[in-house]
């Protein structure tokens, strides 16, 4: 029986032309375009500093970034190395490192560095972060310091994971969680509503087919097209752009079954409660929208308002852009994403049992 239950879909689909050009077309039209016209504000650029001084100039630095609208504090680290693993684990853009000696060798006329290493993995926060970081500690240096001394200091910056700091390596794994979205959120929920117009349904409905396998059915195809499609984004990154995973490819499919599975349930649960076509698509619609603003994946969310950022807690693209970047471009492992896992694992559960849950079998 569900044999031929997975036979009926896949016949469906195969004869619906609309549905297999898109599958193809969509993700060549996101992941050949979207990335050359998106861009951000940045804010709220999160920085750790290594003050290796303690002098009152190296204060007067620290107390300019922790009142600089543009960063975000994140306090101090003892070391680099204790610095940089706040970066590994997503928690820091911007290391900034003030040497030994450093108000006493200025004052002398001498010339030390200042060390700020940026993650780049967004490219242009970690560049505009370095920039603003560096006004910073040449205005302080200047203001503060008598005029025998005033000059620049030197000021290393070196980028860390995206030593380009293009923006399409920080968009794209985000752009295939879009892209994932629309073919298993979409599709499916779009697909049943489908049939109850054409009356199909209820032919189901009256059959011994149990609730499980006419949704498991229902949704297999389309996890399967997810895979192709997934796998596609990934070597369309490597032809059009060059850039290819840096972390456990495995790590990004299982990543990419927690979300597809999340959003073909929802898709299930609005069409559940949809009785036609036009209603579906607005709520997808709506609930795709709504998620993608709150995910940042256009607007990082550090630079949103408190409450939306509280919000976005509750939207498990967020989760999942989170960790597919740390794997996609840092390299991050199973380790350090635990938390979005603890996140999506739980959310895919709950949202496939309100799926079967919520569909009405008339026995």
């Amino acid at each position: 029986m569900f044999k031929s239950l997975l036979q009926k879909e896949w016949i469906q689909i195969r004869r619906n032309g609309f549905v297999m050009r898109l599958v193809v077309l969509f993700p060549l039209m996101i992941m050949g375009i979207t990335p050359w016209i998106t861009n951000l504000e940045v804010r709220n650029v999160t920085v750790t500093i290594v003050d290796n001084d303690h002098s009152t100039l190296s204060r007067q630095i620290i107390n300019k970034v922790e009142h600089s609208s543009y960063f975000h504090f994140n306090g101090m680290a003892s070391s680099y190395a204790e610095a940089i693993k706040s970066v590994e684990k997503g928690q820091t853009d911007v290391v900034m490192v003030i040497p030994p000696h450093f108000e006493r060798e200025q004052t002398l006329g001498k010339n030390l560095q200042v060390f700020i290493a940026a993650n780049a993995t967004n490219g242009t926060k970690g560049g505009l972060g370095s920039a603003y970081l560096a006004n910073i500690v040449t205005s302080t240096n200047l203001n503060n310091l008598p005029p025998p001394s005033r000059h620049q200091p030197t000021i290393t910056t070196t980028t860390l994971y995206n030593r380009h700091e293009s923006y399409k390596v920080n968009m794209i794994p985000a752009l295939m969680a879009m892209i994932m979205i629309m073919v298993c959120g979409f599709l499916p929920a779009l697909n049943i509503v489908a049939e109850k117009e054409a009356g199909t349904i209820e032919q189901i409905n009256v059959t011994p087919v149990g609730k499980m396998q006419f949704i498991t059915a229902k949704l297999l195809p389309y996890w399967c097209i997810g895979l192709v499609v997934y796998t596609m984004c990934l070597l369309l990154a490597w032809a059009f752009y060059g850039i290819v995973p840096v972390g456990n490819i495995a790590l990004l499919y299982l990543l990419m079954v927690l979300l597809t599975i999340i959003f073909s349930s929802i898709g299930l649960i609005v069409s559940n409660y949809s009785d036609n076509m036009q209603q579906a698509m607005l709520m997808m619609w709506g609930i795709m929208v709504c998620m993608l603003l709150l995910s940042g994946l256009f607007t990082p969310v550090h630079s949103m308002p408190t409450w939306a950022q509280t919000l976005t807690w509750i939207v498990p693209v967020r989760h999942y852009i989170d960790a597919a970047r740390s794997v996609f471009i840092r390299g991050t492992t199973i380790s350090g994403i635990l938390p979005q896992l603890a996140f999506l694992t739980p959310m895919a559960t709950i949202m496939g049992i309100w799926a079967v849950w919520s569909y009405k079998k008339n026995s």
